[in-house]
């Protein structure tokens, strides 16, 4: 019962900061000392050069020689691709507006792992274990964003007309996926910026997410709330219960345990990412869903992730 408590403290500790910042959003908008340009305005910035430096960064600084499993990585990438067409598929029974259905499936699958998986994944497993779940990094982010564009770009068609070469464009020049690509050779040759640069990427990278989440507390509202609170919810439902309880399952029928075992299921049990309602913003999807996504899957992770490790720790499989 301890571990339960003390793995509940942390992921609260964790969360709490978060949903502070996006509480103060909602507030200064109330107060009238942001509005509707600072939102678009960081939100652009966020999206176009805060958060490929914080990708950049985090990815360039790992040592991907040393922690490279390809298992791991591989058993990543291939039930991703398996579990997002399902979401798709069932989304499509109830979400008919090509604005709603790409920011729902984004947020049933896409989580905050850079943010609250690390941290977790730290506490859990200490540097060895911070070290094979920043090697997932170089799989998440790419294969996140590819994934977001194309479920916020193809829904869109139903309104701009089909288009094959579209969703191409978009991933080609979606930031993120630059940063990836330009920081991996970074971190397979051990390559550092100079300390000048290494000090401006740090400070750039550091706006990232109490700007997104500003922006995101100033997005919402009660009315959006209730309105979307059946779509918010089944979400949420995808993304804290039914992704990380299969996925997982997956995971131990394949063989993992341990610590391998331990970082999956953080992974795939953690909150949508504040960086799904900046790329939704920005490619004229629900901002309102998004940012209504973000909310319930970070408040409910709190109990979802600290029961999850709890129970893997009792049945001894981590």
């Amino acid at each position: 019962m301890n571990l339960y408590i003390d793995t509940l403290l942390f992921t609260s500790n964790i969360v709490a900061p978060i949903f502070f910042i996006v509480s103060l959003g909602y507030l200064l908008m109330r107060l009238k000392i942001i509005d509707q340009g600072f939102i678009d305005t960081a939100s652009k910035l966020v999206f176009t050069i805060t958060l490929p430096v914080l990708v950049f960064m985090s990815i360039s600084r790992m040592d991907f020689q040393a922690v490279f499993n390809p298992q791991l990585m591989g058993y990543f990438i291939v039930s991703t691709l398996i579990i997002v067409p399902f979401i798709w598929l069932f989304s499509h029974y109830f979400i008919k507006e090509p604005e709603d259905l790409g920011v729902f499936i984004q947020g049933s699958f896409r989580g905050n792992y850079g943010i609250i998986g690390l941290a977790i994944s730290f506490n859990m497993f200490g540097n060895d274990g911070l070290a094979l779940a920043s090697l997932l990094l170089v799989c998440v982010i790419p294969l996140y964003n590819v994934l977001s564009v194309l479920a916020l770009s193809l829904p869109m068609q139903q309104v701009s007309g089909p288009s094959i070469t579209r969703p191409i464009k978009e991933i080609a020049r979606n930031p993120l996926i630059i940063s990836v690509l330009v920081a991996l050779p970074f971190s397979y040759y051990g390559w550092g910026l100079p300390s000048a640069g290494d000090k401006i990427g740090t400070y750039f990278a550091n706006l990232t997410l109490p700007l997104a989440l500003l922006a995101i507390g100033g997005s919402l509202n009660l009315k959006s709330l209730r309105d979307t609170s059946g779509r918010s919810g089944w979400s949420t439902l995808i993304k804290l219960v039914i992704m990380p309880l299969v996925l997982t399952l997956g995971a131990w029928l394949y063989g993992f345990k341990g610590q391998e075992l331990g970082i999956l299921f953080v992974l795939f049990g953690c909150p949508t990412a504040a960086a799904s309602f900046i790329m939704a913003k920005a490619m004229g999807g629900n901002a309102q869903l998004a940012a209504n996504i973000i909310l319930t899957t970070t408040l409910g992770s709190v109990i979802t992730l600290s029961s999850g490790i709890y129970f893997l720790r009792l049945w001894n499989l981590i």
